[in-house]
């Protein structure tokens, strides 16, 4: 890449876990071009695996070939729920617990002999369950422990849904990496007459624990503030949180403007159409959703109405989980490709390079900011 030549780490090998195929092809196309571009040969440095099934449901991992020596990265998708096995003659959708423990049966395979292993793990598995409140399990830390204790060396994760769950691991790699010059970008080529200024467009935040996140994003693109202030009802458990009561806002007037709301998930979509529908009521005239993720736990038809209803214009989320094909086809929907920032982490990472530059936009940022401008004028 970029004229260089240095010493990888150890041979690259890029392990795709079930659910992951499309994601781990387009990054293995990224990484045989620049290897070509560096004098290689652009041969695939896909690691073909498998995690056959018993009758009963139990299973063990298997790699088809050789990784001694090797820097491995393996790619994760704790959320597929696309994936099924067998048990008992029926079929049952993988569910994260299943997707966890395939993971740790490919690690298991490699036998102690990759020279370095890495777990591109996009959602952190158990994430939102990070600290304790009351008599309850700390299933993230352990988890992270227990990759520590098999071999890893570096996790990567994306916006985490608090990066702080590192403190359980400090003496390995933990980087938690932030799609925001890609959710821009999408934006601007996505929203041709979008107005960048602070006349014409607002940041919000749905509640105040988003707002490092809306902050970044305000002041790099050079817009005004708000947040919502979340009440909710503490004496009961709903899906296993507690329910929202209401939405209260605090910011500047933002009647006529264009909002983006930014989020690192959407759920159920509770949180995010209840801040739409408020948005609406204050004068906001489109309503852009930024997420990481979008697991749409509860379906996509209240989302459908929510457009009908003009209450939010285009919700942005990445594809490094999931995504139906009903999704892909809804008309307020934008997928945000994170493939090449993947392979850029992976080549960056093989060369024993720091990943600082790669995880400060802010320079590309200003770039496609300043062109999108230039082309409104």
């Amino acid at each position: 890449m970029n004229g260089k030549r240095n010493t990888p780490f150890g041979e690259l090998g890029v392990i795709c876990m079930r659910g992951c195929e499309a994601l781990g092809e387009m990054i293995d196309s990224y990484l045989r071009q620049w290897d070509i571009d560096d004098g290689g040969h652009g041969e695939s440095f896909l690691v073909k695996c498998s995690c056959p099934r018993f009758a009963t449901g139990e299973a063990k991992g298997m790699l088809d070939q050789s990784v001694r020596g090797y820097d491995l990265y393996i790619l994760c998708d704790i959320f597929n729920y696309s994936v099924t096995y067998k048990m008992y003659g029926q079929d049952n959708a993988m569910s994260p617990d299943d997707h966890y423990a395939d993971l740790k049966r490919i690690i298991g395979a490699t036998n102690g002999k990759a020279r370095r292993l890495n777990v591109i793990m996009p959602m952190l598995y158990e994430g939102r369950q990070h600290r304790r409140f009351t008599r309850e399990s700390l299933d993230c830390a352990l988890s992270l422990k227990e990759l520590q204790r098999m071999g890893v060396t570096n996790i990567i994760t994306f916006d985490a849904h608090d990066p702080r769950v590192q403190n359980a691991i400090p003496l390995i790699g933990f980087e938690n990496v932030q799609p925001k010059y890609q959710m821009i970008r999408e934006l601007v080529s996505t929203v041709p007459d979008l107005k960048i200024d602070k006349d014409h467009l607002m940041v919000v935040s749905p509640d105040e624990g988003g707002m490092p996140r809306s902050i970044y994003y305000a002041s790099v693109m050079g817009l005004e503030l708000g947040m919502f202030y979340k009440r909710r009802d503490y004496t009961r458990l709903e899906h296993g949180r507690n329910p929202l009561i209401s939405h209260e806002f605090l910011g500047e007037h933002l009647a006529g403007k264009d909002v983006i709301v930014i989020d690192d998930m959407i759920s159920s979509g509770e949180s995010i159409l209840s801040v739409g529908s408020q948005l609406k009521k204050l004068g906001a005239r489109r309503i852009f959703v930024f997420a990481c993720f979008g697991l749409f736990c509860e379906g996509l038809d209240k989302y459908d109405k929510a457009y009908n209803d003009k209450m939010l214009d285009k919700v942005f989320t990445t594809d490094l989980i999931y995504q139906p094909r009903a999704l892909l086809e809804k008309p307020w929907y934008q997928s945000v490709n994170m493939s090449k920032y993947i392979s850029y982490i992976i080549a960056t990472l093989n060369r024993d390079h720091s990943l600082s530059d790669l995880l400060n936009p802010q320079s590309r940022i200003e770039r496609v900011l300043t062109d999108a401008k230039k082309k409104r004028l």
